[in-house]
């Protein structure tokens, strides 16, 4: 069961719950530590492909539902009983089945959708976002021209397609981040040699790495 929103949950282990159940995008609010930087995330989340609210069925949950749904009116909510999302004395969506999970985020009209390919690995390698010297930076700087949440490799290839992020959007942005990284750029130079020599160094450095 795909899912095209972004799917907001409190914390980690929440995000975790929520992937046994569906493949989808996750963002956390780390509980109550909603800040700007989070808001404008999820902000720009519900903009691209729009965002499911999940939080815990508690007072400090629904507090963050609240504060969510007054700055973003248009979004989804899932919700989850108490009973279902309870284990001892602890409440929260990460002690939610599979099942109740799906069920919620079903209730929530939540939009099933096909796996989107629009980029690949070769596009990392192609601009430097993997396996090279200077990756994470390029990463960092990437997430913030298209506004989303910096990842590693696998996660930023993942959010490319998944947040309907447009190829014109991509190249747009990487021609920013070379550029003010001083690095001369020319895709149609970029040649599938220099990509397979890169994957072999990221090879090299992973075998390096065991």
């Amino acid at each position: 069961m795909r899912i095209q929103e972004v799917i907001v949950v409190e914390g980690k282990d929440d995000v975790a719950a929520v992937k046994a159940a569906v493949d989808a995008q996750c963002l956390t609010t780390h509980g109550h530590g909603l800040n700007a930087r989070i808001l404008q995330e999820i902000e720009e989340a519900s903009e691209r492909c729009g965002i499911i609210i999940l939080t815990d069925p508690d007072y400090a949950g629904k507090r963050i539902r609240r504060l969510l749904a007054e700055r973003i009116p248009q979004a989804k909510h899932a919700y989850l009983d108490r009973v279902s999302a309870t284990k001892g004395d602890d409440i929260g969506v990460e002690n939610a089945s599979p099942e109740v999970i799906r069920e919620a985020l079903q209730r929530a009209r939540a939009t099933l959708c096909e796996e989107r390919h629009v980029f690949s690995a070769d596009d990392l390698f192609a601009h430097g976002l993997d396996g090279v010297e200077g990756a994470k930076a390029r990463r960092i700087a990437l997430a913030g021209k298209l506004g989303i949440s910096y990842g590693n490799a696998k996660q930023l290839l993942a959010r490319l397609n998944d947040f309907g992020i447009t190829r014109n959007e991509f190249e747009s942005a990487m021609q920013l981040v070379h550029n003010e990284r001083g690095e001369a750029f020319d895709g149609a130079e970029d040649t599938s040699d220099v990509q397979n020599e890169r994957r072999e160094r990221a090879d090299r450095e992973e075998e390096n790495g065991r």
